[in-house]
């Protein structure tokens, strides 16, 4: 674990030495003058609306940096052939797989830590209101849902030839199960077989990443999603992380390092 730990922070300083870091503050910024914005408005609904923007902000730039830094860890370490004296410590290809991991997933959750402090700074001090159960929820269920993607997008800079075909799939397949996978079993009554079945295995095959999206149960004040269903939804990200590293572990030790 020392040795994973050690990468982790090699990762986590390469990504805020570079342009990503600056990225969280910047849309930090644009999400605090929307918030801003409603001094010059007196409608709850002007505020509510606000809000559900100011945490989709959070959504879309959490995506694009975990994919972004995802995307490039591994293919940067062949390109720049640090991976060979890497390898030479001894490191096992299964530590760098699990600390490039780790390094993605903590920094991006560093950036929601920002990202959520401002938001719920902001917002408390429009509405009088600080549910921060409500927003310590939502930031959790957001990081295990990244968990997932990060986990992904490495296996992806795997199979992929370039950092850049493999971030523009991960966005299209994620953007895919966001928006669709939730209605896919529906799709699939109204299909022949055996379309119909093929359709039902990929409902239960992909990673529900829609699951973890409760932007409305804070933007409406809604009740908390039960704790117990939180903890499930945390196992069932844990059990897609470990197949996803596993799977990577598997290609990366068959794969030739100057590939």
């Amino acid at each position: 674990m020392n040795t994973v730990m050690a990468l982790a922070g090699i990762v986590i300083k390469e990504l805020y030495r570079r342009k990503d870091f600056y990225v969280v503050f910047v849309l930090t910024a644009v999400m605090t003058l929307l918030l801003g914005s409603v001094n010059f408005f007196h409608d709850d609904k002007i505020v509510r609306y606000l809000k559900d923007v100011c945490l989709l902000l959070i959504w879309v730039s959490a995506l694009v940096i975990a994919i972004v830094t995802s995307a490039r860890q591994l293919p940067m370490e062949r390109e720049s052939r640090t991976i060979f004296p890497l390898l030479a410590k001894p490191v096992t290809r299964a530590q760098v797989i699990v600390g490039k991991f780790f390094g993605c997933w903590f920094a991006v959750g560093l950036g929601l830590l920002v990202f959520y402090f401002f938001f719920a700074v902001l917002a408390g001090s429009r509405d009088h209101r600080w549910p921060l159960a409500e927003y310590i929820q939502a930031l959790w269920l957001q990081w295990s849902m990244l968990a997932m993607v990060i986990a992904g997008v490495l296996l992806g800079s795997l199979v992929f030839a370039a950092p850049s075909s493999n971030s523009t799939i991960s966005f299209v397949v994620v953007a895919g199960i966001l928006l669709l996978g939730r209605h896919l079993n529906q799709v699939a009554l109204q299909q022949p077989e055996p379309l119909k079945t093929l359709v039902y295995v990929l409902y239960f095959v992909i990673p529900h990443l829609e699951w973890y999206d409760i932007r409305d149960r804070v933007s409406f004040d809604q009740a908390l999603v039960p704790w117990a269903d939180c903890g499930l939804a945390t196992l069932y990200a844990a059990v897609y992380v470990a197949f996803l590293l596993f799977a990577a572990w598997l290609v990366f030790r068959r794969k030739p390092l100057n590939q």
